[in-house]
């Protein structure tokens, strides 16, 4: 089958309410009346897309939420499948009478700070049980952050070699940093913003809220 892929920037233009394009993928919360209603929205969702061999992942939650993520496996990316699918979803939800949820969508990455990346990259995917994807490390369950390596020129001993990336909808992401900020955080550079803000906590540990804009 031959797909076709559609960009971060054209999905914007879509406005395809609730979802939101984060890490490679399209998510989207849904609040059912009760955890059987969300189990059974689960199942519709499911058998839909059995029905149409396009199939997203799907996380049920007490007391009643369906997390939806969709993306295209063949292409790495999203495809014009994911759109079509997504509206479907939509509608399921509706009609199942479940409401989208406006709660905050992110995604969490761990970027570690290197000379050597080939050196210490077995060490991490032997220690988390991850299998090494192109030089980053992701959880086999696809339940835990993938890990990635950042190359450093020089070392660098007065800094920590850990920081977290946080990756949100790019209309989110002026307000998680204004959030950061007012809890006591300090905007180390917003340089590379809208790709991404560094922020660090009051004992100078960094996190980096990440959009995909300006990549």
């Amino acid at each position: 089958m031959r797909y076709t892929p559609v960009t971060p920037t054209e999905l914007a233009e879509m406005q395809l309410d609730p979802w939101r394009f984060v890490l490679g993928a399209i998510h989207a919360q849904f609040r059912a009346p009760s955890f059987g209603a969300a189990g059974a929205l689960a199942a519709v969702i499911a058998a839909a897309a059995d029905a149409v061999d396009h199939h997203p992942d799907i996380d049920l939650r007490y007391p009643g939420v369906v997390r939806v993520s969709l993306s295209t496996h063949a292409i790495g990316g999203l495809s014009t499948e994911d759109v079509e699918f997504a509206h479907r979803v939509s509608q399921l939800a509706v009609a199942a009478g479940a409401t989208a949820l406006a709660d905050p969508i992110s995604r969490l990455e761990i970027a570690i700070d290197t000379m050597d990346a080939d050196l210490i990259r077995p060490f991490w995917a032997a220690a988390l049980g991850y299998r090494d994807r192109g030089g980053v490390l992701i959880d086999p369950q696809a339940a835990g952050p993938q890990v990635w390596f950042q190359q450093m020129d020089e070392p660098r001993p007065g800094r920590g070699r850990f920081h977290l990336d946080i990756s949100v909808p790019h209309d989110q992401a002026e307000a998680r940093v204004a959030k950061v900020l007012a809890a006591g955080g300090t905007l180390v550079t917003d340089q590379y913003a809208r790709s991404w803000w560094v922020l660090a906590d009051a004992d100078g540990n960094e996190a980096c809220i990440c959009t995909w804009q300006d990549r």
